[in-house]
Formats: structure tokens, C-alpha cells, sequence
């Protein structure tokens, strides 16, 4: 029979001693840092500062980049710490609130991409209608429903976790997430292997279904629309598909990667970063126009007068990437 401790503190077993590659990693992570907190404060600024981006739809994409911030700052500044540091530990209470926020970081960008669907729904498929249902009012209650029920459903998760009594301490990974405290108890009960599976069903399938299900419809009206029609979908929903499909990609790289036993350096190194990439809505048009505007406000000069810099349209800090 396991005996359980009371431990305060969780060590951390994934990071090598300083060294070379941990200096490596250390200057990516923080350019990385740095970078999606730049792009998301960016992103945010301008859609607050633009009159043409107060929409519903860029209104979403300014929750995404707070949630994107919020999703950076749980994970890349204790990450960077322990890649120099010799003995990397975390607090147990440290490491169940990094799992809450890793949570719901992830879950709240499921179901703020999910709202984003519907949003280009209604607008494709029912344009007359769009703003008698995309209400300020609805728009509200739609934000509202994507933060209270993701942060909601991982409280109760988290808090059920910290139930359990623990017989290890050694963590294998650079970050603390849900299934690695959960390995670490000394058994596991019914009820949290149920709720897992509520989580999952109700936080990554219901999304998944829903943006599924939104961009059948889409195909469907476009098929039978003109080309200029669906050329003009495609540029709509070109932007939060590949968000979507990415971000997706990631979570799912990360699900995988974390029910594994082994892990390496540069796997671990992959799996606390790759979800935390600057927002790629930097590159949809209206946000480049909106850019170029605050970079020029009265340069009324044609481009081929321009010289030199006239020759790309994107100004290099959304070039790189």
C-alpha cells in the first residue's frame, strides 16, 4: 500500500543542469515571450484605437489576445526561471495555480474560436439578419459564456485534484498541467477519471463540434453562391480557420505529448511553447491596414513615390512572423 506525504514542494526533473543548451533555450523562450507579448498588446491597442475595427468580430479577437497574454505569462516566466536555475522546484500551490491558468487559457481560446464561428456564420449565411442577432447585448452574453464556463469547469477540476493525497514529487515535465499532478497520486478515483472525461467533452469536443458544424454550413451556402461571393467567404474565414487549425494541432501535440512517460529536452522544450506562438490575426487585412495607418497617418504620397519601403506592404515586426 503507497503512504502519502504532505509535500510542499515539487521537483522539477525535466530541466538539465545550466549549461549551453540551457542558455539556448532560455533566449528563446524569452524572444518568444516577448514577441506574443508584444504582437497581443499590439493587436489589442489597435482594435481599441481603430474605429473600423469596433466589430464583433475583431471584439472577439481581442479576448483571444488577452487570453493569449494570460496564457504566455502563466508558463514562459517560470520556464525561463528554472532553465537557469540549478535545483528547479515549484510549490504544490504554485504548481495547481499554473495548471488552473495553463487550463483555462486553453479552454477559453477553444470557446472564444467557437464563438468566432458562429460569428462568421451568421455573417455568411444569414447577412440581412447579422446584426438584429450579433447584438452588443449577444456579444456580451457570448464572451461572457466563453469565460465563465471554461474557468468554471477547471476550478472544480483543479480543486478535485488537490484532493488527492501524493506519494511522488518529482515532476518530468517543465510546466505542471492537470495529468502531471494527477500522476502523481497515490491512486486515482472514479470520480475525477469521470469528470476528466466531462472536461474534455465539454471544453475541446462541444468547440470542436461547433466550429465543425458552423464551417459545414458555410461551405454549403458558398457552394451555391458566386465566385466573387466565395472569394469574399474565403477571405472572411481564411484567418480564424487557421487559427483555429493551428491552435488545434498544438493542443493536441501537447495532449499526447504529456501521456507520455519518456520525454526529451527539446520535446519538453516544444510542448511548453509551441501553444503560446504571437497571434497570427496580426496578418489579416483590415489589422495590416489598421497598422500601416498608425505607422502613416498622413503619408497621402502614392506608393511608387515611396521608394524603398513601398515594396512590402507589411511592416517587418509582422513579416517575422
Amino acid at each position: 500500500m503507497n503512504q502519502s506525504f504532505l509535500y510542499t514542494a515539487l521537483s522539477l526533473t525535466a530541466y538539465s543542469p545550466p549549461g549551453l543548451l540551457n542558455y539556448v533555450f532560455f533566449v528563446l523562450c524569452l524572444l518568444l515571450y516577448v514577441l506574443t507579448l508584444c504582437a497581443n498588446v499590439l493587436l489589442i491597442a489597435l482594435i481599441l484605437s481603430d474605429p473600423n475595427l469596433l466589430k464583433p468580430m475583431y471584439t472577439f479577437l481581442l479576448h483571444l489576445a488577452l487570453n493569449g497574454i494570460v496564457g504566455s505569462c502563466a508558463v514562459c516566466p517560470k520556464v525561463m526561471q528554472s532553465l537557469l536555475s540549478r535545483d528547479p522546484f515549484m510549490s504544490y500551490g504554485g504548481c495547481l495555480l499554473q495548471v488552473l491558468f495553463v487550463n483555462v487559457y486553453g479552454s477559453c481560446a477553444y470557446a472564444i474560436l467557437a464563438v468566432m464561428a458562429y460569428d462568421r456564420y451568421i455573417s455568411i449565411c444569414k447577412p440581412l439578419q447579422y446584426h438584429t442577432i450579433i447584438t452588443p447585448g449577444r456579444v456580451r452574453v457570448l464572451l461572457a459564456a466563453a469565460y465563465l464556463f471554461p474557468v468554471g469547469l477547471t476550478a472544480v477540476q483543479v480543486y478535485l485534484t488537490s484532493q488527492l493525497p501524493l506519494c511522488r514529487f518529482a515532476v518530468n515535465k517543465m510546466f505542471c498541467d492537470n495529468l502531471v499532478v494527477v500522476k502523481l497520486a497515490c491512486f486515482r478515483r472514479d470520480l475525477d477519471n469521470v469528470y476528466g472525461l466531462f472536461i474534455v467533452c465539454s471544453l475541446v469536443l462541444f468547440p470542436l463540434v461547433c466550429v465543425l458544424l458552423s464551417y459545414m454550413q458555410i461551405l454549403s451556402v458558398s457552394w451555391r453562391a458566386s465566385k466573387a461571393s466565395q472569394r469574399k467567404a474565403l477571405s472572411t474565414c481564411a484567418p480564424h480557420l487557421i487559427i483555429f487549425i493551428n491552435f488545434s494541432t498544438i493542443i493536441f501535440y501537447s495532449v499526447l505529448y504529456n501521456r507520455r512517460d519518456s520525454v526529451s529536452v527539446l520535446g519538453n522544450f516544444l510542448n511548453s511553447t509551441l501553444a503560446l506562438l504571437p497571434p497570427l490575426q496580426l496578418r489579416t487585412k483590415e489589422i495590416q491596414r489598421s497598422i500601416q495607418k498608425l505607422l502613416h497617418p498622413v503619408d497621402r504620397s502614392p506608393p511608387a513615390s515611396r521608394g524603398w519601403g513601398a515594396q512590402s506592404a507589411e511592416p517587418w515586426f509582422i513579416q517575422v512572423l
